[in-house]
This record gives structure tokens, C-alpha cells and sequence, in this order.
């Protein structure tokens, strides 16, 4: 690992949080998704490490940040406070926020309801929550392509996810990558992570405190919510890069994003899967960098 690297703690929102920095200046902060923590980052901590304070956590419930037990503790708004609190204790200014999967799903909400904290928005693979709504509620296909996140959801979820070392979670996590050194150090990394403390039970309740999810025979799942697009308006300036190959995501989940996310830019990705930090890293670090010299600070 590189020796710019610093580790670091910070308490808040009644929890202790692990991070990972690099660098000094402008906060812009990395938020992780499921199954990942601050690690997926690293190759934009180095990057972007050079010119801002790139700041990556372990989100609560992963590696070495405070797993709650209860379901209830993975709620959205107290994962958005923990990321308001996070950044005030690096900095008083707007910040850049970086974001994939369920950590993009965190800066979607702290984005629409607390506009006056960010400068930009980045996000990742990670649906729009009014589009996902309506994808999970009238969407055949996505609905389909969702419905992983059922056994994620399921008391027997652990189990199940940490027989023969992690398989299935490895196999979700690493399928698309080419094998090699690099591949067998991030697997024993990602395995010492899910390992730690009550982090496979924090992760997955996530999914559990969440009523975004397919419908079954006997639940509708989101579709029992009633949403408008006019609550969920993000007026953030807003770039959204995708790996047009996400097999859990499907590239429909982007339509009328205009609508919700006015003057979004999209950078679409055709040959890159939902893990396009590994594969594209320096598209992405060039992305966010020419992201964040657009307009005003």
C-alpha cells in the first residue's frame, strides 16, 4: 500500500467510523456499496489524493467502522447523518461526493434533502431512488434482475453468504475480474473484511431496513409505496458515470433522469460491468477530476 495513505477514526452519529485519506485541500468524499468498503476506492485516493482531501470510510456495518445489530439502525436518514457529520469533521465547506451502489443510494438522499452541504455529486452505478421505485414497481425485467437482493433480505442471508469462505460473495464480487496477484490480495482483503465483527450482518441490513425491493407472490415490495417524482428532485450539480454491463442495474433504470436530476451529465460505459472503478479507473478518475473544474466551486 502506498505510504500517502493516512488511517484514520472519527465518532459520530453514535458510531465510530474507520477511513481511509490521502492528500489535503477540498474534502471530496468516497462512499462505498454492498459488498465493499473503503478499498474499492483506493485507486481514486491515490489519484485524486494528489490535488484534494480524498476521504474513503468503511461505511457502519463494514470492516473495521461500528456494526449495529439492529435493522433499524440502517435506516436513510440515519445513514445521511452519518455522512453530514462525517465530512464536518474534516471540513466547514461544501464538498464533492463520490458514490457507488448503496453508498450511492446515501448521497442520492443526503443530495436531495441537504443540497446546501455538496458542490458536486458523483454517482456511480447507483439508481436514482424515484427511478428505482418505478423500475422495481412496473419493470418485468428489473424486477427480475433485482431479485438477489430477496436472499439479501432473508434471515438465512449469513449463512448462506459465508459458507466456503465467502464463495457466493466472491463470486458476486469478483466474477468479471481477470485472475492474477492483484486479484488474490483484494479477495483476502474483501474475506478479512466480511470476517470482522458482526460487518456480514451490518451490511445486509442494509437491504433489510430498505422498502426498496421486488415484489414476491405474497409482498409487493416497492410497490406498495406511492412516490412522486417532484419529492425526490436533486438540484445538485450532478455527473452519474455507468457500466452499461451491470447485470443488477439495468441501463432502463436511467431513463427521465433528467427529470429528477435537471442538468445531470450521464457517462455511459458500454463495456464496463457495475464494478467500473476496477475496470475503468482511470476513465473514472478523469471523469470526477474534470467533474469538479466545472463551474463554481
Amino acid at each position: 500500500m502506498n505510504d500517502a495513505r493516512q488511517t484514520g477514526y472519527a465518532q459520530v452519529n453514535g458510531v465510530r467510523l474507520h477511513y481511509e485519506s490521502a492528500g489535503s485541500g477540498r474534502l471530496v468524499l468516497f462512499l462505498h456499496g454492498f459488498p465493499e468498503f473503503w478499498r474499492c476506492w483506493e485507486k481514486q485516493l491515490l489519484d485524486l489524493g494528489r490535488d484534494y482531501h480524498a476521504v474513503a470510510p468503511d461505511m457502519r456495518g463494514y470492516n473495521l467502522s461500528d456494526c449495529p445489530a439492529e435493522v433499524r439502525d440502517y435506516r436513510a436518514k440515519v445513514l445521511v447523518e452519518d455522512i453530514r457529520q462525517l465530512a464536518r469533521t474534516f471540513t466547514q465547506d461544501k464538498f464533492v461526493l463520490v458514490a457507488h451502489d448503496w453508498g450511492g443510494a446515501v448521497a442520492w438522499t443526503l443530495a436531495q434533502t441537504q443540497p446546501e452541504l455538496l458542490s458536486h455529486l458523483v454517482i456511480i452505478n447507483s439508481p436514482h431512488p424515484y427511478l428505482f421505485w418505478r423500475e422495481l414497481s412496473n419493470s418485468p425485467a428489473q424486477q427480475k434482475a433485482s431479485e438477489y437482493m430477496l436472499l439479501l433480505r432473508d434471515p438465512k442471508a449469513e449463512r448462506v453468504l459465508s459458507e466456503n469462505n465467502f464463495e457466493r460473495l466472491l463470486k458476486m464480487r469478483f466474477a468479471d475480474r481477470s485472475p492474477g496477484p492483484a486479484l488474490e490480495a483484494d479477495k483476502a482483503a474483501y474475506v478479512q473484511a466480511w470476517s470482522q465483527p458482526g460487518a456480514l450482518t451490518g451490511s445486509l441490513n442494509y437491504y433489510r431496513a430498505s422498502p426498496l425491493y421486488p415484489p414476491t407472490a405474497d409482498d409487493a415490495g416497492a410497490g406498495k409505496l406511492k412516490l412522486e417524482a417532484k419529492d425526490f428532485v436533486v438540484k445538485v450539480p450532478t455527473l452519474v458515470i455507468w457500466g452499461e454491463k451491470d447485470r443488477a442495474l439495468l441501463p432502463s433504470i436511467l431513463d427521465g433522469i433528467d427529470e429528477v436530476v435537471p442538468g445531470v451529465e450521464v457517462v455511459r460505459v458500454p463495456d464496463a460491468t457495475h464494478w467500473v472503478t476496477d475496470e475503468k479507473p482511470d476513465l473514472v478518475n478523469s471523469e470526477i477530476r474534470k467533474f469538479i473544474l466545472k463551474g463554481k466551486a
